[in-house]
Protein backbone atom coordinates (compact mmCIF):
# COMPACT_ATOMS: atom_id res chain seq x y z
CA UNK A 1 0.00 0.00 0.00
CA UNK A 2 2.82 2.42 0.88
CA UNK A 3 4.65 1.71 -2.39
CA UNK A 4 1.42 2.05 -4.39
CA UNK A 5 0.69 5.41 -2.77
CA UNK A 6 4.23 6.61 -3.45
CA UNK A 7 4.02 5.49 -7.08
CA UNK A 8 0.74 7.34 -7.60
CA UNK A 9 2.26 10.52 -6.20
CA UNK A 10 5.27 10.12 -8.49
CA UNK A 11 3.02 9.69 -11.51
CA UNK A 12 1.03 12.80 -10.60
CA UNK A 13 4.25 14.77 -10.19
CA UNK A 14 5.42 13.50 -13.57
CA UNK A 15 2.17 14.65 -15.14
CA UNK A 16 2.65 18.14 -13.74
CA UNK A 17 6.14 18.43 -15.26
CA UNK A 18 5.22 16.70 -18.57
CA UNK A 19 7.35 13.60 -17.90
CA UNK A 20 7.13 10.52 -20.12
CA UNK A 21 4.79 7.98 -18.41
CA UNK A 22 6.48 4.79 -19.63
CA UNK A 23 9.88 6.01 -18.49
CA UNK A 24 8.39 6.79 -15.10
CA UNK A 25 7.00 3.26 -14.95
CA UNK A 26 10.43 1.81 -15.73
CA UNK A 27 12.01 3.94 -13.00
CA UNK A 28 9.30 2.94 -10.51
CA UNK A 29 9.81 -0.77 -11.24
CA UNK A 30 13.56 -0.36 -10.76
CA UNK A 31 12.88 1.45 -7.48
CA UNK A 32 10.59 -1.33 -6.21
CA UNK A 33 13.14 -4.02 -7.09
CA UNK A 34 15.99 -2.05 -5.50
CA UNK A 35 13.94 -1.50 -2.36
CA UNK A 36 13.03 -5.19 -2.13
CA UNK A 37 16.72 -6.11 -2.38
CA UNK A 38 18.18 -3.49 -0.03
CA UNK A 39 15.56 -2.78 2.66
CA UNK A 40 15.14 -6.30 4.20
CA UNK A 41 18.87 -6.73 5.01
CA UNK A 42 18.96 -3.21 6.49
CA UNK A 43 15.91 -3.91 8.67
CA UNK A 44 17.42 -7.22 9.78
CA UNK A 45 20.65 -5.43 10.68
CA UNK A 46 18.78 -2.81 12.72
CA UNK A 47 16.77 -5.54 14.45
CA UNK A 48 19.94 -7.40 15.39
CA UNK A 49 21.59 -4.24 16.66
CA UNK A 50 18.73 -2.56 18.54
CA UNK A 51 15.44 -4.39 18.04
CA UNK A 52 12.10 -2.72 17.38
CA UNK A 53 9.57 -1.63 19.98
CA UNK A 54 6.67 -4.08 20.10
CA UNK A 55 8.37 -6.68 17.91
CA UNK A 56 8.59 -10.30 19.13
CA UNK A 57 11.91 -11.52 20.44
CA UNK A 58 14.22 -10.81 23.37
CA UNK A 59 13.71 -7.57 25.27
CA UNK A 60 16.10 -4.75 24.30
CA UNK A 61 16.98 -1.87 26.57
CA UNK A 62 16.67 0.82 23.89
CA UNK A 63 14.61 -0.55 20.97
CA UNK A 64 13.97 1.57 17.91
CA UNK A 65 10.48 3.08 17.86
CA UNK A 66 8.22 1.96 15.03
CA UNK A 67 4.99 3.92 15.64
CA UNK A 68 3.49 3.52 12.18
CA UNK A 69 4.18 -0.21 12.06
CA UNK A 70 2.82 -0.58 15.59
CA UNK A 71 -0.32 1.35 14.68
CA UNK A 72 -1.06 -0.75 11.60
CA UNK A 73 -0.23 -3.97 13.48
CA UNK A 74 -2.54 -3.10 16.37
CA UNK A 75 -5.36 -2.17 13.98
CA UNK A 76 -4.95 -5.35 11.91
CA UNK A 77 -4.82 -7.60 14.98
CA UNK A 78 -7.85 -5.84 16.43
CA UNK A 79 -9.87 -6.42 13.26
CA UNK A 80 -8.83 -10.07 13.01
CA UNK A 81 -9.47 -10.78 16.70
CA UNK A 82 -12.60 -8.59 16.76
CA UNK A 83 -11.45 -6.55 19.76
CA UNK A 84 -10.91 -3.11 18.22
CA UNK A 85 -11.82 -0.20 20.46
CA UNK A 86 -13.92 1.60 17.86
CA UNK A 87 -14.59 4.48 20.26
CA UNK A 88 -10.97 5.62 19.93
CA UNK A 89 -11.22 5.48 16.14
CA UNK A 90 -14.43 7.51 16.29
CA UNK A 91 -12.76 10.10 18.52
CA UNK A 92 -9.84 10.29 16.11
CA UNK A 93 -12.23 10.77 13.20
CA UNK A 94 -14.01 13.59 15.02
CA UNK A 95 -10.69 15.27 15.82
CA UNK A 96 -9.67 14.98 12.17
CA UNK A 97 -12.96 16.49 11.00
CA UNK A 98 -12.62 19.34 13.51
CA UNK A 99 -9.06 20.08 12.38
CA UNK A 100 -10.13 20.11 8.71
CA UNK A 101 -12.98 22.48 9.55
CA UNK A 102 -10.61 24.73 11.51
CA UNK A 103 -8.20 24.73 8.58
CA UNK A 104 -10.95 25.76 6.16
CA UNK A 105 -12.08 28.52 8.54
CA UNK A 106 -8.54 29.88 8.92
CA UNK A 107 -8.04 29.93 5.15
CA UNK A 108 -11.31 31.83 4.72
CA UNK A 109 -10.63 34.38 7.46
CA UNK A 110 -6.95 35.02 6.80
CA UNK A 111 -5.27 34.20 3.48
CA UNK A 112 -2.02 32.33 3.99
CA UNK A 113 -2.97 30.97 7.42
CA UNK A 114 -3.85 27.31 7.74
CA UNK A 115 -3.76 24.36 10.13
CA UNK A 116 -2.34 21.21 8.57
CA UNK A 117 -4.44 18.12 9.47
CA UNK A 118 -1.49 15.89 8.53
CA UNK A 119 0.84 17.72 10.91
CA UNK A 120 -1.70 17.42 13.73
CA UNK A 121 -2.09 13.70 13.08
CA UNK A 122 1.66 13.12 13.04
CA UNK A 123 2.03 15.10 16.25
CA UNK A 124 -0.58 12.92 17.97
CA UNK A 125 0.83 9.48 17.24
CA UNK A 126 4.55 10.05 16.66
CA UNK A 127 6.86 10.33 19.70
CA UNK A 128 8.41 13.69 20.55
CA UNK A 129 11.93 12.59 19.63
CA UNK A 130 10.68 11.99 16.08
CA UNK A 131 8.72 15.22 15.64
CA UNK A 132 10.93 17.70 17.49
CA UNK A 133 13.58 17.91 14.78
CA UNK A 134 10.86 18.23 12.14
CA UNK A 135 9.74 21.43 13.85
CA UNK A 136 13.33 22.65 14.22
CA UNK A 137 13.98 21.89 10.55
CA UNK A 138 10.82 23.70 9.49
CA UNK A 139 11.86 26.82 11.40
CA UNK A 140 15.40 26.64 9.97
CA UNK A 141 13.99 26.23 6.46
CA UNK A 142 11.67 29.19 6.92
CA UNK A 143 14.56 31.39 8.06
CA UNK A 144 16.71 30.26 5.13
CA UNK A 145 13.95 30.95 2.62
CA UNK A 146 13.44 34.43 4.04
CA UNK A 147 17.15 35.11 3.53
CA UNK A 148 17.06 33.53 0.07
CA UNK A 149 14.39 36.03 -1.00
CA UNK A 150 17.05 38.76 -0.79
CA UNK A 151 19.28 37.02 -3.33
CA UNK A 152 19.33 37.85 -7.03
CA UNK A 153 17.89 34.42 -7.87
CA UNK A 154 15.87 33.28 -4.84
CA UNK A 155 14.48 30.12 -6.49
CA UNK A 156 17.96 28.77 -7.25
CA UNK A 157 19.18 29.63 -3.75
CA UNK A 158 16.22 27.82 -2.20
CA UNK A 159 17.03 24.79 -4.36
CA UNK A 160 20.56 24.74 -2.97
CA UNK A 161 19.14 24.77 0.55
CA UNK A 162 16.83 21.89 -0.34
CA UNK A 163 19.75 19.88 -1.73
CA UNK A 164 21.73 20.55 1.44
CA UNK A 165 18.85 19.36 3.62
CA UNK A 166 18.46 16.19 1.52
CA UNK A 167 22.17 15.50 1.86
CA UNK A 168 22.01 15.85 5.63
CA UNK A 169 19.07 13.43 5.83
CA UNK A 170 20.80 10.84 3.63
CA UNK A 171 24.08 11.25 5.49
CA UNK A 172 22.39 10.77 8.86
CA UNK A 173 20.72 7.60 7.60
CA UNK A 174 23.95 6.14 6.22
CA UNK A 175 25.85 6.89 9.43
CA UNK A 176 23.03 5.33 11.44
CA UNK A 177 23.22 2.12 9.41
CA UNK A 178 27.02 2.07 9.74
CA UNK A 179 26.81 2.42 13.53
CA UNK A 180 24.13 -0.29 13.64
CA UNK A 181 26.49 -2.60 11.74
CA UNK A 182 29.25 -1.90 14.27
CA UNK A 183 26.86 -2.63 17.14
CA UNK A 184 25.58 -5.84 15.56
CA UNK A 185 28.97 -7.30 14.65
CA UNK A 186 30.89 -6.13 17.74
CA UNK A 187 28.33 -7.41 20.24
CA UNK A 188 28.51 -4.22 22.34
CA UNK A 189 25.92 -1.46 22.59
CA UNK A 190 28.44 1.38 22.30
CA UNK A 191 31.42 0.23 20.22
CA UNK A 192 32.67 3.78 19.59
CA UNK A 193 32.26 5.14 23.12
CA UNK A 194 35.17 7.26 24.36
CA UNK A 195 33.65 8.77 27.52
CA UNK A 196 31.68 7.56 30.51
CA UNK A 197 27.91 7.44 30.90
CA UNK A 198 27.80 10.57 33.07
CA UNK A 199 29.35 12.78 30.38
CA UNK A 200 27.57 10.99 27.51
CA UNK A 201 24.12 11.49 29.06
CA UNK A 202 24.77 15.02 30.28
CA UNK A 203 27.21 17.51 28.81
CA UNK A 204 27.70 15.53 25.59
CA UNK A 205 24.04 15.95 24.63
CA UNK A 206 24.23 19.73 24.90
CA UNK A 207 27.67 19.86 23.29
CA UNK A 208 26.51 17.74 20.36
CA UNK A 209 23.43 19.90 19.89
CA UNK A 210 25.48 23.10 19.88
CA UNK A 211 28.01 21.69 17.39
CA UNK A 212 25.20 20.47 15.13
CA UNK A 213 23.53 23.89 15.20
CA UNK A 214 26.80 25.68 14.40
CA UNK A 215 27.65 23.31 11.54
CA UNK A 216 24.14 23.61 10.09
CA UNK A 217 24.32 27.40 10.29
CA UNK A 218 27.72 27.45 8.58
CA UNK A 219 26.54 25.13 5.79
CA UNK A 220 23.36 27.09 5.11
CA UNK A 221 25.27 30.36 5.23
CA UNK A 222 27.70 28.99 2.67
CA UNK A 223 24.82 27.72 0.51
CA UNK A 224 23.31 31.19 0.56
CA UNK A 225 26.58 32.68 -0.72
CA UNK A 226 27.16 30.22 -3.56
CA UNK A 227 26.81 32.07 -6.89
CA UNK A 228 24.02 30.68 -9.04
CA UNK A 229 24.08 31.05 -12.79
Amino acid sequence: AAIANNNLQDLKTGQLVDATPWRQQVALVIGVIAGAVIIPPILDLLNRAYGFAGAPGPHREHPLPAPQAGLISALAQGVIQNNVDWSLIEIGGLIGAAVIAADALLRALKPGAHLSPLAVGLGIYLPTQSTLMVVVGAVAGWIFERRAERRAKPAATKQLGMLLACGMIVGEGLIGVLIAALVAFSGTDFPLSLVGDVFANGAAVWLGGIVFALVSYALYRQAGRVPVG
